[in-house]
């Protein structure tokens, strides 16, 4: 069957067939290494993730390109304002090298507790200039570019059309746009390729016009051109790099290239948090560690993701990630049922729940129709290892590291409890199996009262922290 995606480029959704073979060639935007990735950072990860998974499992090669942006990346995408390296290291007294490698190791840990499979290939920006001022050049050599004296700038004049990915009215913006905040600019849209260095900025490289650095989105289109060609199959990111960062890519490798650089644009929308927006002053910018804290495992946020559509705003609230680990321990331990499960079941069932998921998981990342197969095989009243198989089979899409769960591991997370709590866990285990309901009750309060959530299943009762 066909992987269906939606391009954001085309606005539909549509069959995907790479452009050459049987291998993938993907671009995704990384992370800028200035600061705990938070969330709402890691939901595009997962989708990225997932639409790996997702490749491999319908039997595609993958040559996977993701950029760490050390440099260039200004806090405004409208080439204002200082650099966010330079900036977290004047706030920390560090090194901008120092900085970059302290939170790209965090970065890539939280990725490992997360079972995201990492890009084949992972490129730094401070290991490219060669290629992104080679890209530059070129672009200026073609006509689409010219120099002021703060820097060489895009010249968006020369393009066929501007923007395409986003639905804005140039002219109409343009009209009201404040063309006074830099008089060199030919227009106020264009945008730079290549800084002039200030004396005091600390990261900068020699080139023919000076000291200088790297725009933000240069990065991306040089990197994605040495490793993946002038075109390649697909390019992942947030929604919110849509309206400037993908735009400028685009128009770069029209300059240099003459091409749209990827075939298909695929963005995941953002996470809200309680029906607001995230944001550093709200003090909701909540990264893994804040979630383990609550007692929220990080492969529970994964699963609570998969509760929406990429495409989909996600609301986060620690009502809905406490539900979610309990979604999770119910999942691991109707694995183990199954897992010790002695039934037999038909082949035939085995290929029908295979072909559903499949179905699913290859309509665009159809994730929670997914999720609905795997809970009626893990709810399935006949317990059998050929279901156990099958699930096994789903987490290489999934990626919950299903395969590591056993009776032990659940003993253990239950070990984990208090030995005081443990003990009225265990009376209102034997109060249930005697069908004291009264005793049941009360023993459910008592755990309220001392600050635990009880939830009662099919699969049994688990008990954590409120």
């Amino acid at each position: 069957m066909p992987v269906k995606l939606y391009n954001t480029l085309t606005r539909v959704k549509e069959d995907f067939r790479p452009l050459e073979g049987n291998t993938v060639r993907i671009y995704s935007c990384g992370p800028t290494v200035y600061n705990f990735a938070h969330i709402g950072n890691f939901r595009a990860y997962l989708f990225m993730d997932l639409l790996r998974r997702t490749l491999k499992y319908n039997g595609y090669e993958l040559k996977h390109v993701m950029n760490i942006t050390d440099v260039g990346h200004l806090e405004s995408d409208a080439d204002e304002g200082e650099d966010k390296m330079e900036k977290a290291a004047r706030k920390e007294n560090k090194d901008p090298y120092e900085i970059a490698k302290y939170y790209t190791d965090i970065f890539f840990r939280d990725m490992d507790r997360l079972n995201i499979n990492r890009p084949e290939i992972i490129a730094k920006a401070t290991e490219h200039i060669p290629e992104m001022l080679e890209y530059v050049q070129e672009i200026l050599a073609n006509g689409y570019a010219y120099e002021t004296s703060k820097g060489i700038y895009f010249d968006i004049s020369k393009l066929d059309k501007y923007p395409v990915l986003s639905n804005r009215k140039l002219d109409e913006q343009i009209a009201g746009a404040r063309v006074d905040v830099d008089e060199e600019k030919r227009n106020p849209y264009d945008f730079a390729l290549w800084i002039k260095a200030p004396q005091n900025h600390i990261m900068k490289w020699e080139s023919p016009w000076g000291l200088c650095y790297p725009g933000w989105h240069i990065e991306c289109s040089a990197m994605g051109r040495k490793y993946l060609g002038k075109q390649f199959d697909i390019h992942t990111g947030g929604v919110d790099h849509i309206p400037t960062h993908h735009e400028n890519e685009i128009a770069q490798s029209k300059g240099a290239n003459g091409c749209i650089p990827a075939k298909t644009w695929m963005h995941c929308e953002f996470l809200q948090i309680d029906n607001g927006k995230m944001s550093k002053s709200l003090g909701n910018t909540y990264t893994l560690d804040n979630l383990i804290e609550k007692g929220i495992e990080p492969l529970a946020y994964k699963l609570f993701c998969f509760s929406s559509h990429y495409t989909k705003k996600l609301n986060f609230t620690w009502e809905g990630a406490k539900a979610a680990q309990t979604s999770l321990e119910r999942l691991r331990a109707g694995v183990v049922a199954h897992l010790e499960g002695t039934e037999k079941i038909d082949p035939e069932v085995i290929q029908e729940y295979k072909s559903k998921f499949k179905g699913a998981i290859s309509d665009d990342l159809n994730i929670t129709s997914a999720m609905g197969i795997v809970w009626e095989v893990v709810r399935h009243e006949k317990k059998s290892r050929d279901f156990w198989n099958l699930l096994m089979d789903f987490d290489q899409v999934l990626g919950l590291d299903l395969k590591h769960v056993t009776r032990e591991s659940l003993k253990k997370e239950e070990q984990e409890l208090p030995d005081e709590i443990k003990a009225i866990v265990e009376q209102r285990k034997q109060a249930r199996a005697n069908k004291d309901w009264t005793l049941s009750d009360k023993l459910r309060d008592m755990l309220q009262e001392k600050g635990y959530t009880v939830k009662d299943s099919k699969e049994g009762m688990t008990v954590e922290k409120a």
